[in-house]
C-alpha cells in the first residue's frame, strides 16, 4: 500500500491548486484522476477572478495565466458588467482563459513541484483509522493518507460516502451547452427573449474594448434555454400538457441533437443546420452546500462543497481559493507545527463565503428571468449599480476582493487580503506578493527595526523590516489608517495588525502558527 500524507481525490483546478500549496510546504500528496490525462473536454468555467488571479501572483506563477488570456472588464452582476479598473490592485480586471488552459497550466506547476498525478484512476471507497484513511482505488489498490481531500466536483463520491449533507434548493433552470458545425452562421454573442436566453460563438476569439469578437474557425459553441420538460415516452417527444409549465430540471435524460435542434428552432425559428456534434451537456442551477467542508480526517473544497449556476463565473474561483485556505493549515498540522484544531477554522472561514456565493447566483437567476415584473426589477438593480458605492460593494463581492474573515474586531485590514504594496527594506524595494512566494507566514515590521520581537517563532514566521510611505487602500472601502506592522498569513490574509503596539501579538502568532518555541 502507497502511503501519502495527503490523498487529494479530483485534478481540476481545485485539486491542482491543493497539490500546489502542499508541495510548497513540504507535504508528500498525491492527486488522483479518473481522466486519462489533463485533456479536459466540454465548456467549463471562462475564466479567473481579480482576487484568484492574485493568488496566483502571490504564488509566482500569474504571469503564466496572463500570457494566455485576455485581460478584461468582466466582471459583473446578473446583466450589469461592472468596470473595477478603479480598483486598488494590480490586477484590476478579470482574465479570459478556458478552464481546459487553466488547468493545463497549474497541472504544469504542480509537476514542476514533483507531485504525482495518478491519472486513470479513481476513488471508489475509503475507511477511517487512527493514523488516517486508507483509500481503495478502482483498479483494485489503495492508497494510505494522513488526510483525503475530495475536490471531485458537485456530484462528489467523496462527500457521499463521507456521510456529508448537501442541503439547498433544487433547479428552477436548465440550459443546453453543445459544440457543434452549423451550415449557417448563426448571430455571434448572447440573446435573450421571452423564451429563454441563447448565445453562440467559437472557440478563439479576441477581446477588443469590451466586445468579444470571434474568429470565423472552428467549431460553434452554442448555449440555449430549456424552457420545458419534455415527455419521457419513446412514441412521442412532444411537450405533455399537464407538464409543460414545468422546468426541464426534472429531466433525467441526457440531451442529444435532436434536442438541440428543437430548442434551436423554438428559439431562433432555425437550427442554422446544426451538425456534426462534438459534445453536448446540460446545466442548471441547482444550488446546494456541504453542511460541513471537514468530516474527521476528510476535506471538501470546490464543487465538491458547493454547487450553483456558473452565472458570475464564480464557481472555479471559489474552489481555487477554498485551496489556499485549507493548504497552508493541513501543511502545518502535517509537519507538526500546528494542533488539529487549526483545521476547523477551514469551514470557520470557507463556508460563510461559499453560502455568500449561492445567495448572489440565487439572485442573479432571478434578474435573468424574462417578465415583465423581473424586468422592471432588473432595471432598477441596473440604475443602482451604476452609482459609485454599490458598484463598488457588489463588485467587490463579485471579484472576490472584498472577502474577510472574522478574525475579530480591530483594524479594517484584519481578516482581508493583504494588499501588493512596495516597501522599501534596506535591500530595496519590494512587492508584498513576492515575499508569499513560498507559502510562508510574513510579519511585515513597518516601524522601527527591533520593535517586534518574534523569537519564537523565528523559524515559522518570517520577519521583514520595511518602510512604507504610501497610501493603504481596499476595494470597496477605500483608504485605511497605516499599521506599522501586519501579520500575513499564507494565504494572503491579515491575521493581525500592529497600531504602535505589540498588543495581541504573541496570540495570533500562537493561534496560527503554533506554540512559541522555549
Amino acid at each position: 500500500m502507497t502511503e501519502h500524507a495527503v490523498v487529494i481525490a479530483g485534478g481540476g483546478p481545485t485539486g491542482l491548486m491543493l497539490a500546489g500549496e502542499l508541495a510548497l510546504a513540504g507535504v508528500d500528496v498525491a492527486v488522483v484522476e479518473r481522466r486519462p490525462n489533463q485533456d479536459l473536454a466540454g465548456a467549463r468555467a471562462g475564466g479567473l477572478s481579480s482576487r484568484t488571479i492574485e493568488v496566483l501572483d502571490q504564488r509566482g506563477i500569474a504571469d503564466r495565466f496572463l500570457a494566455e488570456g485576455q485581460v478584461a472588464q468582466v466582471t459583473g452582476f446578473a446583466v450589469t458588467r461592472l468596470d473595477i479598473s478603479d480598483f486598488p490592485t494590480r490586477h484590476n480586471y478579470g482574465l479570459a482563459l478556458r478552464q481546459k488552459h487553466i488547468e493545463r497550466i497549474l497541472a504544469g506547476w504542480v509537476t514542476e513541484l514533483e507531485v504525482p498525478i495518478l491519472y486513470g484512476r479513481e476513488v471508489t471507497g475509503f475507511t477511517h483509522h487512527d493514523a488516517g484513511v486508507d483509500v481503495a482505488l478502482a483498479d483494485g489498490q489503495s492508497l494510505r493518507a494522513q488526510y483525503l481531500v475530495g475536490c471531485d466536483g458537485g456530484r462528489s463520491f467523496v462527500r457521499k460516502a463521507a456521510g456529508i449533507d448537501f442541503p439547498g434548493w433544487d433547479p428552477t433552470t436548465s440550459s443546453i451547452l453543445a459544440e457543434v458545425e452549423m451550415t449557417t452562421q448563426p448571430p455571434y454573442g448572447v440573446h435573450r427573449t421571452a423564451a429563454g436566453v441563447h448565445a453562440f460563438g467559437r472557440e478563439e476569439y479576441e477581446i477588443k474594448n469590451g466586445e468579444i469578437i470571434y474568429k470565423d474557425v472552428g467549431p460553434i459553441g452554442v448555449m440555449v434555454t430549456e424552457p420545458r420538460i419534455r415527455a419521457e415516452s419513446t412514441a412521442s417527444r412532444s411537450v405533455r400538457d399537464d407538464i409543460k409549465d414545468q422546468p426541464i430540471a426534472n429531466s433525467t435524460t441526457e440531451p442529444t441533437l435532436r434536442d438541440l435542434k428543437e430548442l434551436l428552432i423554438a428559439a431562433c425559428g432555425t437550427d442554422y443546420g446544426v451538425h456534426n456534434l462534438t459534445w453536448i451537456s446540460r446545466f442548471t442551477d441547482m444550488t446546494r452546500q456541504a453542511a460541513a467542508y471537514r468530516k474527521g480526517r476528510v476535506f471538501l473544497a470546490g464543487d465538491a462543497a458547493h454547487v450553483h449556476s456558473p452565472i458570475g463565473g464564480q464557481g472555479l474561483n471559489t474552489g481555487v481559493q477554498d485551496a489556499v485556505n485549507l493548504g497552508w493549515k493541513l501543511a502545518q498540522v502535517i509537519n507538526g507545527t500546528s494542533p488539529e484544531s487549526l483545521l476547523d477554522t477551514y469551514h470557520a472561514e470557507r463556508h460563510p463565503v461559499g453560502a455568500r456565493v449561492l445567495k448572489n447566483t440565487m439572485a442573479q437567476v432571478a434578474l435573468h428571468r424574462t417578465d415583465e415584473r423581473t424586468l422592471a426589477v432588473r432595471d432598477i438593480v441596473g440604475e443602482l449599480l451604476q452609482m459609485e458605492e454599490p458598484r463598488k460593494r457588489i463588485a467587490g463581492m463579485m471579484s472576490g476582493l472584498d472577502i474577510r474573515y472574522e478574525l475579530g474586531e480591530g483594524h479594517a485590514l484584519l481578516g482581508r487580503r493583504m494588499p501588493d504594496l512596495d516597501p522599501v527594506t534596506d535591500n530595496g524595494s519590494l512587492r508584498v506578493f513576492t515575499l508569499l512566494h513560498k507559502a510562508r507566514p510574513v510579519l511585515l515590521n513597518l516601524g522601527e527595526a527591533g520593535t517586534v520581537d518574534i523569537a519564537p517563532w523565528a523559524g515559522r514566521v518570517e520577519l521583514v523590516n520595511a518602510k512604507y510611505a504610501g497610501t493603504w487602500e481596499l476595494p470597496s472601502l477605500g483608504a485605511v489608517t497605516a499599521p506599522t506592522a501586519v501579520l500575513i498569513r499564507p494565504d494572503g490574509y491579515v491575521a493581525w495588525v500592529g497600531e504602535e503596539t505589540q498588543a495581541g501579538l504573541t496570540d495570533a502568532l500562537t493561534t496560527w502558527f503554533g506554540s512559541p518555541t522555549a
